[in-house]
């Protein structure tokens, strides 16, 4: 039996279908993203409805939003994330028993695009992220010809929906410039208690090789070619010749993994973490390089800065929104090698300044509220399904700007 006639405007909780190819226990910055923005709805007391494929290792159940799995494979360049394939006619049974008021489309696979055609074949509103560059990662995998056919298909998907949301204004300007249509802005946030300067841990930087002050140069993420860790390891490289004592330590795995282990054993390795053990890894550490130039944001660039960490990143995406040159971190002009190991030896032959920055950084991250982000995300949102929705227009300056 159909579900009964349901108006988003008479109940303040609104029907959120989300569609998604990565979801926690899953780590990587969509997954986190994802899971939190659920979490948030639901506890904002939405109606939120989770389509994704099944995964390898589940998590228990819980009081999250309902789910529906579907068949996951993995994507056969970047093998730890997966593709979702919804069975025939899986996804109109679902919204035909349970209309929601707005589909959320997070990832642009085959699941994704079937979401799009069947929320359009059933005038359901739709709501789509962009929150990774796979045009720009088509050329770090030998891939480079396919990159323009990439382009075109993810232009192609979100230009179906309402509207695009990105983190960043510089992102909505790069979208546009590619053809892409109605995209939007809604920031993104750090929790800034798991992160922070107070979980350091003498423990763990003993583990290190750290007897006393000695500086702790650190990534995290992928350890991949999109990641630009090439340039990474020479920039500390560089800053140890400068300072023999630094140490160097990586957070995360990846195809490189092996590799990156077999030439660089002075490096330590601590693979995946998460949670509070994460956090331990971020505030245990003193400089963060982050050479990537793939980013459509870079939650990390967030959770290091919130640890009180000195940041070394390119002049875009979540840094540039967050940072100030010389001020909270020493921003690098986009993808100019040689400044960013200048850049990194100069830090090391100055650690008052890195003093001055970490203590920088940690207040520039208290401006990066979650619970800002979630405002501006239920106001697209209610926007896009035409419920009422009190102040859209006013949403404050300090907030992230959503054009609606």
């Amino acid at each position: 039996m159909n579900s009964p006639v349901h108006k988003p405007g008479a109940r303040q909780g609104l029907r959120v279908a989300v569609v998604t190819e990565t979801y926690p226990p899953e780590v990587n910055g969509v997954a986190r993203t994802v899971g939190l923005m659920a979490d948030a709805l639901h506890a904002r007391g939405h109606d939120v409805r989770l389509i994704r494929p099944r995964q390898r290792e589940e998590a228990p159940p819980g009081l999250g939003p309902r789910e529906r799995l579907v068949v996951g494979f993995p994507i056969p360049f970047y093998r730890h994330l997966q593709i979702g394939i919804a069975p025939p006619g899986l996804l109109r049974k679902e919204w035909t028993q349970w209309r929601p008021d707005v589909v959320q489309v997070i990832t642009e696979g085959p699941l994704g695009w079937a979401a799009v055609s069947t929320a359009r074949r059933l005038a359901i509103p739709i709501c789509s992220d962009f929150h990774t560059n796979f045009h720009s990662y088509s050329r770090h995998y030998g891939l480079g010809v396919f990159a323009n056919v990439v382009s075109r298909y993810l232009r192609a998907l979100h230009n179906r929906t309402e509207c695009t949301l990105v983190p960043t204004a510089e992102m909505q300007a790069g979208l546009e410039g590619l053809g892409f249509e109605r995209v939007k802005v809604v920031g993104r946030g750090v929790d800034s208690f798991l992160f922070s300067p107070a979980r350091r841990s003498t423990r763990l930087r003993a583990t290190w090789g750290c007897r006393g002050n000695e500086r702790v140069v650190l990534y995290v993420g992928r350890l991949a070619p999109e990641k630009n860790l090439g340039l990474f390891v020479e920039a500390a490289v560089a800053m140890r010749a400068v300072d023999p004592d630094l140490r160097v330590v990586l957070v995360g795995d990846g195809p490189q993994a092996p590799e990156l282990r077999a030439r660089h054993p002075d490096f330590v390795f601590a693979g995946m973490r998460t949670g509070k053990d994460l956090s331990e890894h971020y505030a245990s550490a003193d400089i963060f390089l982050f050479p990537s130039i793939t980013e459509t944001f870079g939650n990390v660039t967030l959770e290091a800065i919130a640890s009180g960490l000195a940041v070394i990143a390119y002049n875009y995406a979540a840094a540039r929104q967050y940072l100030r040159h010389e001020a909270s971190a020493l921003l690098v002009p986009y993808d100019d090698g040689a400044a960013f190991v200048r850049t990194a030896t100069r830090l090391a032959e100055n650690p008052a300044l890195g003093s001055r920055l970490r203590a920088e950084a940690r207040r520039a991250a208290e401006a990066a509220s979650w619970a800002r982000a979630f405002d501006d995300l239920e106001r697209v949102l209610r926007a896009v399904t035409g419920a009422p929705r009190s102040g859209i227009e006013t949403i404050s300056e300090e907030s992230v700007h959503v054009e609606t």
